[in-house]
């Protein structure tokens, strides 16, 4: 059931991370959208999210580093389709002047990222102190001060990769996205860490509370006297919130899964309640497609959870009727 749940979680952190960027979609909106056949550019930006978290953690999983190549392919799913800034470079980095500020103008900036032809260079430091150097190397320190403290390419990956996303929005790749794809790398480093083994470290919506906070120290990472301190403090206090609310969910989630199969009389009505964990708004098309049973089968199955409650039937529809997991539903959008 908890592996079920990941998809319905990613869907979560997917919204939160759009809403950082001013989008105004809902986890319940999303959810309620699923089934229609067309969408406005603020759901498309939030499945496009989804889908690069998706091949991401493909990629990942089948020992694919963090590495530029892999960061061009999800920014060009990230702005596939109809999304917001589609319009602008989709998988290539900027190779005109780009800045960070309030307005469009440039006097405005409150900052300037490197230029376009040293974006490469970057990343290629951003890469090693990722994945450590291909022939064992210790990355140069020279210019650094003595006195502070250093946290090399070998410190905790908690702490590394609070500094890599630091440092992707600094380098601030592309014209748009850098911010979503800045977050979706903080899930996929910390399964190529092997800290988690599927991406449910989300903590956009603890970032999306505190949205001016996180801006304002991620900013103050930034120039000739950086204050990395005050950023990997509230980085890891987000964290540390983030996976105890989680860890509180996915208990709640078992228990809720465990009481609702109790009631199933068949093994079919049980698969189709635990695809509703991955899946909240199914309906008997889709259910007869993923299990590859009659539409019959299916329909009769989701009634006969219906009626036991555990499922909402939305009777409004005469066609292509909604089936809802408000339990689940009710428990992440909480």
């Amino acid at each position: 059931m908890k592996s079920d749940l990941i998809n319905t979680l990613a869907l979560k952190e997917s919204v939160q991370s759009t809403r950082i960027e001013g989008t105004q979609v809902t986890f319940t909106t999303m959810i309620e959208q699923s089934h229609k056949t067309t969408h406005n550019q603020e759901y498309l930006e939030v499945t496009n999210y989804q889908k690069a978290l998706a091949v991401g953690q493909e990629r990942i999983a089948n020992g694919y580093p963090l590495t530029t190549r892999l960061i061009l392919e999800l920014h060009a799913i990230l702005m596939a389709g109809e999304a917001r800034g589609t319009k602008v470079a989709a998988g290539e980095f900027h190779k005109v002047p780009n800045w960070i500020g309030p307005t469009k103008r440039r006097e405005d900036a409150v900052y300037i990222p490197v230029p376009a032809n040293e974006i490469e260079q970057y990343l290629v430091n951003w890469e090693t102190y990722a994945n450590l150097h291909p022939y064992g190397e210790a990355m140069t320190v020279d210019h650094l001060s003595s006195e502070r403290f250093i946290l090399d390419e070998h410190a905790h990956p908690l702490l590394k990769v609070a500094i890599l996303h630091a440092q992707f929005e600094s380098i601030h790749p592309f014209l748009d996205g850098n911010g979503r794809l800045g977050r979706i790398i903080i899930a996929l480093y910390m399964m190529q860490a092997k800290q988690i083994s599927s991406p449910i470290f989300f903590v956009s919506e603890e970032l999306e509370k505190q949205r001016a906070k996180y801006y304002h120290l991620l900013n103050g990472t930034r120039g000739a006297k950086p204050n990395w301190f005050a950023w990997l403090q509230f980085f890891l206090d987000a964290s540390a919130r983030m996976t105890e609310k989680l860890n509180i969910l996915l208990d709640k989630a078992e228990d809720i899964a465990n009481k609702g199969l109790q009631q199933c009389e068949t093994l079919i009505e049980e698969k189709i309640y635990v695809f509703t964990f991955r899946e909240p708004n199914v309906t008997a098309v889709q259910v007869a497609d993923v299990f590859g049973i009659a539409a019959t089968t299916a329909r009769r199955a989701l009634n006969e959870l219906s009626d036991k409650g555990l499922l909402f039937k939305d009777t409004a529809k005469r066609r292509n009727i909604e089936y809802l997991n408000y339990d689940v539903l009710d428990l992440i959008d909480n």
